[in-house]
């Protein structure tokens, strides 16, 4: 098996020769990835199953259909992505052709995560193709099935000097970010994000990290009761809430709790039956360690379980959990919780409501649930977070023209459709000049005078600006 800096060295290689920069190129790979994944679906559906327990379901809407949507998305419109851009001009450059040119990195990392094994390692990768990069994938060692299988299909579908896979836990990622990388792609916690900052800074690399943190709901006003509830729990509970854009806690005033309780109760008996344990379209917690975790910040709160609270330790359970009268600094309210518990907070005002969202991190997302268009607009402009969606949950990052990506602690840079194919890119400022002009270039050459000095200034006014072409 080649070592690190071998595979690392045949991509660099690949990249030097310039076969992954022509459109064909790009656009076969892309081809071949999106046949990776419709003549494996089932193999896929198997391992997100063994990993996860995830539903047939949600395998093929979170983890499958999402990939190959951005993929369509990408084919249909790399042409003109990859066409420069021209500029508006200034009277001193009207006969220049003045473009950004998209470029390649070069050899970029991508790091997977557990929780959307598939997606969240395959999706940034379509950008990465897309812009003309090779590619190392590094997927979770905790989701192992499906690790074992983007290791066994990716060699069989991509160009193998163009793209590798390399599988391992904490060490194999640490001896790997001791390569110098164009580019490296980060999803997961913020814990570890730190570690990856400090090994790209050696090499002066560039990252965007994408993570996590806890996502707000906020309940205001008048609102449909059953709908919403309907949507809060789909989008928690989904993925048996292991999700980065799950609403983490919920805030609304006492008299919204005490109306959404009862209907909270009615859509997960509607979803999951009156035993989730038995409904076979409720996930598992991915390992012992985070089910252990979760059951130690459930057993540490100050506020009252509701709704669930049932587990099970062997098969990994937890049930779909609702506590109330939760204090501000509560265990629930430190880290993300990442599982399906849910804390809900009382605010009696929207300034209230807002006041406290902005007292924190700002989030991966914000759900903001109102009939009231202007109280929605208010949390809107009002806040920050990487997306932002109201009346309803999750939903915003499916579409892949929308970007998605975290702020501050929630993580920065984006990805998805167009925003993908931009973060591997090097924008690239280009000038093609010719020899006319040269009494306009003369008035830049020593001997230098305050005439000269003027007429420059005013040849390169924002006044005069040209047509782009």
């Amino acid at each position: 098996m080649d070592s690190h800096s071998e595979v690392v060295e045949r991509l660099r290689s690949a990249f030097r020769s310039g076969v992954t920069v022509p459109e064909q190129f790009r656009r076969t790979q892309l081809m071949k990835l999106m046949s990776m994944l419709k003549e494996n679906e089932e193999k896929f559906v198997v391992a997100l199953h063994k990993d996860l327990a995830k539903p047939r379901f949600e395998a093929l809407l979170s983890e499958l259909d999402i990939v190959t949507n951005d993929l369509h998305h990408t084919i249909s419109n790399l042409s003109s992505w990859m066409q420069p851009e021209y500029v508006e001009k200034n009277l001193a450059t009207k006969f220049d052709d003045c473009f950004v040119q998209r470029q390649p990195l070069g050899v970029v990392l991508i790091i997977g995560t557990w929780n959307y094994p598939l997606q969240l390692l395959i999706l940034p990768m379509v950008g990465a193709i897309a812009a003309g990069n090779c590619v190392i994938l590094k997927p979770s060692e905790v989701s192992t099935a499906t690790d074992s299988l983007i290791a066994e299909l990716v060699p069989k579908y991509l160009h193998q000097d163009c793209f590798a896979v390399i599988s391992g836990g904490a060490e194999e990622t640490k001896a790997l970010l001791k390569n110098r990388f164009d580019h490296i792609f980060y999803t997961g916690s913020q814990n570890v994000a730190r570690s990856i900052l400090q090994a790209a800074s050696v090499h002066l690399t560039p990252v965007t990290l994408e993570l996590g943190g806890k996502c707000p709901c906020f309940i205001y006003g008048q609102v449909n009761i059953l709908y919403a509830a309907r949507r809060l729990v789909w989008a928690k509970f989904f993925n048996a809430g292991q999700s980065c854009v799950a609403p983490d806690y919920v805030l609304c005033s006492t008299g919204i709790r005490d109306a959404i309780l009862p209907a909270i109760r009615q859509a997960l008996e509607e979803f999951y039956g009156k035993e989730p344990q038995k409904c076979p379209d409720y996930s598992r917690i991915v390992s012992p360690r985070h089910w252990t975790r979760l059951m130690e910040m459930l057993g540490k709160t100050s506020g009252k379980v509701v709704i669930g609270g049932e587990s099970n330790q062997e098969e990994k359970y937890i049930a779909p959990t609702v506590v109330v009268d939760v204090a501000e600094d509560d265990v629930l309210m430190g880290e993300e919780i990442f599982g399906p518990i849910l804390p809900i907070l009382t605010v009696e005002s929207l300034e209230q409501g807002i006041s406290f969202i902005t007292s924190r991190e700002k989030p991966l997302a914000l759900y903001a649930f109102s009939d009231d268009s202007s109280a929605v607009k208010t949390v809107m402009e009002k806040t920050s977070s990487g997306g932002f969606c109201s009346n309803d949950s999750i939903i915003h990052m499916s579409l892949p023209s929308l970007p998605f990506g975290g702020v501050g602690a929630s993580g920065f840079g984006c990805y998805h459709g167009r925003f993908g194919f931009e973060t591997f890119s090097h924008r690239r400022a280009c000038m093609l000049r010719g020899w006319a002009l040269e009494r306009i270039n003369s008035l830049r050459y020593p001997p230098y005078s305050d005439e000269r000095l003027g007429w420059l200034r005013w040849t390169t006014s924002p006044k005069f600006s040209c047509s782009i072409m």
